[in-house]
This record gives C-alpha cells, sequence and structure tokens, in this order.
C-alpha cells in the first residue's frame, strides 16, 4: 500500500521559513519523479515543485522559485521542501505526491498558514 506522511507544516509570518517533509512507503521510491502540490481554502489544487527519480533535477511554479526548495533522500524515502521567505498567499495545505503534476497519489497534507 502507497503510503505518504507528510509533516512539518505550522503557523509562521511573512517572511518567516518551514521545512515540509514527506515519508514515503509502500513503492520503490527512487523509481519515482515527486511533487509537492498544495490547495488554498476556495482554490483548485495546484502544482508547486518537482523532482527527478535521482534528485538531479527540479522544478518550480515561478512564483516560488528562489524560495522553495525540493529535495529528497532516497536512501531514506523522504522528500523535502525548503519554504523560506513565505508570503500570505503561500496559505494552504501542502501535500507530496508521486509523479509530476497534480494527479498522482498525495498524502493527508500538511496546513501552512503564513500571517501576521
Amino acid at each position: 500500500e502507497v503510503l505518504l506522511v507528510e509533516s512539518g507544516g505550522g503557523q509562521v509570518q511573512p517572511g518567516g521559513s518551514l521545512r515540509l517533509s514527506c515519508a514515503a512507503s509502500g513503492f520503490t521510491f527512487d523509481l519515482y519523479a515527486m511533487s509537492w502540490v498544495r490547495q488554498a481554502p476556495g482554490k483548485e489544487l495546484e502544482w508547486v515543485s518537482s523532482i527527478t527519480q535521482d534528485g538531479d533535477s527540479t522544478f518550480y511554479k515561478q512564483s516560488v522559485k528562489g524560495r522553495f526548495t525540493i529535495s529528497r533522500d532516497n536512501a531514506e524515502n523522504m522528500l523535502y521542501l525548503q519554504m523560506n521567505s513565505l508570503k500570505i498567499e503561500d496559505t494552504a495545505v501542502y501535500y507530496c505526491a508521486m509523479n509530476v503534476g497534480t494527479a498522482g497519489t498525495r498524502g493527508q497534507g500538511t496546513q501552512v498558514t503564513v500571517s501576521s
């Protein structure tokens, strides 16, 4: 059974940082590109970032480029998202997901709230 468990969300002030983690199990992690997607209140699910199987290539939504960094540890079956210079518009539930885009299997999500 595929299991993706996100953690690390919370409430921070604008300009703050958070590091999200995703523990993966139930599949061969290093055979899959992985992504972070998010859903803000009242909005559709949107893609944020992806990373290739070997971690050598990363891709970002334009609005988070330069602020967010995706990474993975294939030895530990972990996916990460370092989020710096957070903005109010980054407030959302963040999910890790298999493959690229928003259609893949994803976890239960972790809430990120950016407010002053």
